[in-house]
């Protein structure tokens, strides 16, 4: 229910950003941004409900265009393989082929840490959100079927409980990029036309493969991993299909259900 009540207040204020705020140029929107000068503001995104049961959200717009390219640029160079947990280790593994990094804490990545606590209820405090992961996919490179949740207390106790919930948005996207989506076997296809229209759904996969989103800069996903028991919902199990050509970047945001141990984060820049 917080969370619902937090997305009627989203709406709200996003309504009140487009009547009050003034309209940017083209140009404008892919300026550098200047930390020097630095307000963080949150553009006025759009929710649309995926399912209530697990709760799954699309989110239209959710990270700006200089805010992309801010992240892109400020992790260049710091992308490595990609590691996968498994029992009491991580590991490389076939199964997820990708690279990834983890965003230092700057002005701009504080801001977006805020607008994801924000989105889930004013409650949620800065202490359970996970450090952002960046991850890049090139051709033929995956995320094979996986869940976010974890199922050895060897990555819960002590260090925050389970992820409660997960935001994947999608920072890039190359023109030329074929397949990459992000699939959830277990949920319902959506039934409206909409959903293809807009290019939100993957509507050439067959209905029985559930849902597939197409990956689109800008937009994200949220959902909730756990159960009211605090048991991990085996719906939320999904994959990050195979790119076939091009490329993208896209970013984990989780959090936890308690606060992290100090120095997860690392300093603010």
């Amino acid at each position: 229910m917080a969370l619902l009540k937090s997305l009627l207040l989203t709406a709200l204020s996003a309504s009140t950003l487009i009547a009050t705020s003034t309209s940017n140029t083209e140009d404008d929107s892919h300026r550098p941004i200047d930390l020097n000068n630095y307000v963080c503001e949150h553009p006025p995104y759009k929710v649309l409900m995926v399912s209530k049961s697990p709760l799954v959200i699309y989110i239209k717009d959710f990270i700006t265009p200089p805010e992309r390219a801010h992240l892109l640029n400020l992790t260049e160079k710091t992308f490595t393989r990609s590691g996968v947990t498994r029992g009491n280790s991580k590991s490389h593994l076939s199964v997820r082929t990708s690279q990834s990094t983890t965003a230092p804490r700057d002005a701009v990545v504080r801001c977006i840490e805020s607008r994801a606590l924000a989105f889930q209820g004013y409650d949620t405090p800065e202490t359970h959100l996970e450090p952002l992961q960046l991850v890049k996919y090139g051709p033929s490179e995956r995320y094979h079927f996986h869940t976010d949740w974890f199922t050895s207390s060897f990555h819960t106790q002590g260090l925050g409980g389970n992820r409660v919930s997960s935001f994947f948005a999608y920072v890039h996207v190359a023109n030329d990029t074929m397949g990459g989506g992000t699939n959830f076997p277990r949920l319902d296809a959506p039934a409206n036309d909409k959903w293809c229209q807009e290019g939100i759904v993957d509507c050439d996969e067959e209905w029985e493969n559930g849902v597939t989103f197409r990956p689109v800069e800008g937009n994200a996903i949220y959902w909730e991993n756990l159960l009211p028991d605090g048991r991990g919902d085996e719906r939320t199990l999904h994959a990050g299909l195979p790119v076939l050509s091009g490329g993208k970047v896209g970013m984990n945001i989780w959090t936890r259900q308690e606060p992290l141990p100090e120095g997860i984060k690392g300093a603010d820049l």
